[in-house]
């Protein structure tokens, strides 16, 4: 009986173990394939040829290599069938890829986890790997994720679809158990208010500082609306425009200070001869962080001197990654989408007035928090569902809620939308251009 009970203890011992697994320094079998590894493409006539490649590696010799084998309807490539996970757990995946006369990366190289019941069923959804970044010659790919409750395995899967012109090679994967990430809380807090005859933008400008000055400390980012120097001035964009860092940004800094938040408005820039309608970002030391140029220019700035901006950058907080755009962008689905790749986790929208079904629907094609600080438009924090969390209803109030920003929102038979947008959004199929026909 001790005997057993010894055995048993060592059993749930090794169970218990977290898993890691590590790849590297492939070398082929017999049948061509490095112990453990399989392969697979729906169909034997899409199958990539694939291979492991002793002259391209990343650290040891041999890569996983999979070609496109000149078939324009190849789909497919390694997997490896990991055993061993958690239900439950938190799994963290690393892998490095470098390509070859791959047209679009995005969604043509494919890092997935297929979880896997006892049984050898699909558990849950798979997960894609959508996270990135460039190293030399390699790019490394990696996600958190979370095993579905009735997983007991999980089959790496590593492919390269439809590019008959490509070589992708595979190296260093590893997957390894982690502990539950803690929630990223940010509380976020949007204002409501439109002054009215003040004569001065700075005026204005003191009415909303004021405001905002009511809002709870210890709120991580206070959003102001679009054009907070013009409105209930009564003068044009020219007469409010101004240099950025300048006067207006100097008083959004002392905000920040005061309240130890990130602050973000809009206001009218100055640069030679052109006008910007501009939104700014300052920190919670009251410097500059950043900031946008309005993309999208409805007609009536453009008939009254503004110029367009031509770029969509995000900015790294202490709390996430932040992303700007203002009103009539909300018009158009590549402002959020854009935001969204380069890594926003919020999107402030500074806005005048504008369509509330396409904000709603920026917010979940895009797996994003939206926050939006109006005139003829509601203030509100949405959730990446579409849902609004907060919305200030009175003028001179705020929108204040805590969101996580390790949430996951997912959707029934789907999944994690965000990760599964990121990897089959087929930006390189070109849209004529409007107007033209063909």
């Amino acid at each position: 009986m001790k005997r057993i009970l010894v055995v048993l203890y060592l059993c749930a011992a090794v169970h218990a173990a977290p898993l890691h697994f590590q790849a590297s320094g492939f070398a082929a079998g017999p049948d061509g394939k490095p112990q453990g590894w399989t392969t697979w493409s729906a169909r034997a006539e899409t199958a990539p040829r694939v291979f492991v490649d002793a002259e391209h590696y990343r650290t040891r010799t041999g890569s996983l290599a999979i070609s496109g084998n000149s078939n324009v309807a190849e789909h497919g490539g390694w997997e490896r069938r990991i055993p061993g996970v958690t239900a439950g757990a938190w799994y963290r995946f690393v892998a490095y890829y470098r390509t070859e006369a791959v047209p679009c990366e995005s969604w043509q190289v494919v890092a997935r986890l297929d979880w896997r019941t006892a049984a050898g069923s699909r558990a849950g959804e798979p997960d894609y790997v959508y996270r990135a970044t460039r190293e030399g010659a390699w790019t490394k790919v990696r996600l958190e994720a979370q095993a579905p409750q009735n997983a007991s395995a999980v089959t790496l899967q590593l492919y390269l679809s439809n590019a008959p012109q490509a070589t992708v090679w595979w190296d260093d994967i590893a997957l390894e158990e982690i502990p539950e990430p803690a929630p990223r809380k940010a509380t976020v807090a949007s204002i409501n208010l439109r002054p009215a005859s003040t004569g001065s933008s700075a005026e204005s400008v003191r009415q909303f500082v004021q405001a905002a000055g009511a809002v709870r400390e210890q709120t991580d980012i206070i959003l102001l609306p679009e054009g907070i120097t013009i409105i209930g001035t009564g003068k044009t964009f020219a007469d409010v425009a101004e240099t950025i860092p300048g006067a207006t940004t100097a008083r959004l800094g002392e905000l920040a200070r005061a309240k130890s938040s990130y602050v973000a408005a809009g206001i009218y820039e100055r640069e030679g001869a052109a006008i910007y309608n501009t939104a700014v970002l300052i920190d919670r030391t009251g410097k500059l962080l950043g900031k946008y140029r309005k993309v999208y220019l409805p007609r009536e700035e453009i008939e009254n001197g503004l110029t367009p901006g031509a770029d969509y950058p995000v900015f790294r907080t202490d709390f996430g990654t932040v992303g700007l755009m203002i009103c009539y962008d909300v018009m158009f689905a590549d402002p959020a989408r854009a935001l969204a790749s380069k890594g926003a986790e919020i999107v402030l929208m500074p806005i005048w007035g504008g369509d509330e079904t396409l904000a709603k629907a920026r917010a979940i094609e895009n797996k994003v928090f939206l926050i939006a600080s109006g005139y003829d438009h509601p203030t509100y924090i949405m959730d990446p569902e579409g849902e609004r969390l907060s919305v200030a209803q009175k003028p001179g109030t705020a929108a204040v809620a805590t969101i996580d920003l390790n949430k996951r929102y997912w959707e029934t038979h789907l999944g994690d939308m965000h990760g599964r947008r990121m990897k089959e959004l087929r930006l390189d199929v070109k849209a004529p251009l409007p107007g033209f026909e063909n």
